[in-house]
C-alpha cells in the first residue's frame, strides 16, 4: 500500500495532543509528509468530529486531560475508525507498550520525539 496523497480523502491524520506547542510541531511534521491533519487538544473534541472514520491514521498522546490514548483508540474503533494508529508518550513502559499493541497501535514512540522518527514511522505504516 502506498502513502496516501493530499488529493485522497484517506490522507487525513487525526492528531490528539494536549500540549499546544507539541501539537503544532507534530502537525507540521505530518503536513510536511503529505498528510492533511485534523488536530485536537482532547479526546472528546476528536470523538465529536463526525469525520473521524474518513482518516487513514491517528497519532495520539498517551496522557490526555480527559482520557488516554489507548482508551481513545478503543472508542475510535467503536465509532468506525479503521485506520492505523501511533501512540506518543513521555511515560513509556513495557506494560504500556503491551497494552498499546493489544489495543491496535502499530507503534509506540517515546517523547521527546525527533521529527525524523515520526516521518519514518508514518512512511512505514503505508509502505
Amino acid at each position: 500500500m502506498s502513502q496516501p496523497t493530499n488529493t485522497d480523502q484517506k490522507s487525513i491524520v487525526l492528531l490528539v495532543e494536549d500540549d499546544p506547542a507539541v501539537r503544532r510541531s507534530l502537525q507540521l511534521v505530518l503536513q510536511g509528509s503529505g498528510f492533511v491533519v485534523r488536530s485536537y487538544a482532547t479526546c472528546a473534541a476528536l470523538l465529536a468530529d463526525p469525520c473521524v472514520s474518513d482518516a487513514c491514521a491517528v497519532v495520539a498522546d498517551y496522557r490526555l486531560p480527559d482520557s488516554d490514548g489507548v482508551r481513545l483508540l478503543e472508542d475510535l474503533r467503536q465509532a468506525g475508525f479503521r485506520g492505523r494508529a501511533v501512540l506518543v508518550t513521555g511515560f513509556g513502559s513495557p506494560e504500556l507498550a503491551v497494552s498499546a499493541r493489544a489495543a491496535g497501535f502499530a507503534r509506540v514512540l517515546e517523547k521527546p520525539l525527533a521529527d525524523r522518527v515520526l516521518r519514518e514511522t508514518m512512511a512505514g505504516l503505508f509502505a
